[in-house]
């Protein structure tokens, strides 16, 4: 269920566009250059993607542009899926195409076959230890971990857990693997690569291709190039954007009479009593009033009280 508005509808003034726009960025620019791309050509106030891809990487950039910032955490936190390719027998100190590359193994080599691949791939399902590399834009005191790796220096990283939910073999060329993965936020498919080349017997690999095909709900063939954007009048191309809501389809939805929606919009907390089944503490649902706008997340405090927890500036009646 979405606000009955349209997105066009909302706009009433441009620099105060909310929604999702779905960009496929293109290989070659930062997340961040691309993020402000949209924004101008959004004439966006506020803007704010949603997760991290490296220069060399392409695919599905979520970009939460106005009231949808308030709500960007639910996709930072979302499962992701990319389609990776990675060359055996090599490493790079990047772990990918565009750092220094070198062989770790010496001699003949000969490719896996189908069925050594697969039985390494599914030893990497479900949960594990991941140690971050150091070429990511992880803090160390307030510095992001590529700067001291550019400058020769090793931190010490701490291993995060992540669960891998789904791991397949899409096409083998000699040396050169193509796989498909579903993992957690948070997952380092360079170091992914990397240990899948070492379980195979070929002392490490590096990324030579990486696209990201799904955040959460959202999906690659849903998304549009900058190109496209640029391309369409400015009149057009709020047309591209997806309601702020979307970004929380995964939360149960509330119907708030008027009273109870000028208490959660004044930062009141509302009682209901009775509900069935019993509601979760500290679940979250997605509030709307009696004409399907959407007033933002609530959260259940106790299984009788509803408190606002972000709420937005509503377009439609109250």
């Amino acid at each position: 269920m979405s606000s009955i508005q349209s997105i066009q509808a909302e706009q009433t003034n441009q620099t105060n566009c909310s929604g999702v726009f779905l960009l496929n960025k293109p290989v070659g620019i930062t997340s961040n250059r691309a993020l402000q791309i949209c924004k101008r050509l959004l004439s966006a106030k506020k803007a704010g993607h949603t997760g991290t891809l490296d220069p060399g990487a392409q695919g599905l950039l979520p970009i939460c542009l106005g009231e949808a910032t308030k709500f960007s955490s639910a996709l930072l936190d979302a499962d992701k899926t990319y389609i990776a390719s990675f060359k055996l027998g090599y490493v790079s100190d990047t772990g990918d195409f565009e750092g220094e590359i070198k062989p770790v193994t010496h001699g003949e080599m000969t490719p896996p076959n189908h069925q050594q691949i697969t039985a390494v791939l599914s030893t990497f399902l479900g949960q594990s230890e991941q140690v971050p590399p150091m070429f990511s834009a992880l803090k160390r005191h307030g510095k992001p971990l590529y700067q001291y790796a550019r400058e020769g220096v090793t931190v010490e990283r701490k291993s995060r857990e992540i669960t891998i939910h789904e791991l397949s073999l899409n096409t083998i060329l000699d040396f050169v693997i193509t796989i498909t993965v579903c993992c957690s936020s948070g997952t380092y498919i360079r170091t992914l690569a990397e240990d899948i080349g070492r379980a195979l017997g070929y002392g490490g690999a590096y990324l030579t291709a990486l696209t990201r095909t799904k955040v959460g709900h959202f999906d690659l063939s849903q998304a549009i190039s900058l190109e496209q954007l640029e391309s369409t009048p400015l009149t057009d191309r709020f047309r591209f954007l997806y309601p702020v809501d979307s970004l929380l389809e995964h939360f149960p939805i509330y119907i708030c009479d008027a009273g109870e929606t000028m208490y959660l919009l004044h930062g009141r907390t509302i009682i209901k009593k009775n509900i069935l089944p019993v509601p979760a503490v500290h679940s979250k649902l997605r509030l709307y009033n009696s004409e399907n706008v959407f007033l933002g997340l609530g959260e259940w405090v106790d299984t009788e009280t509803i408190a606002p927890k972000r709420m937005i500036v509503p377009t439609g009646k109250l």
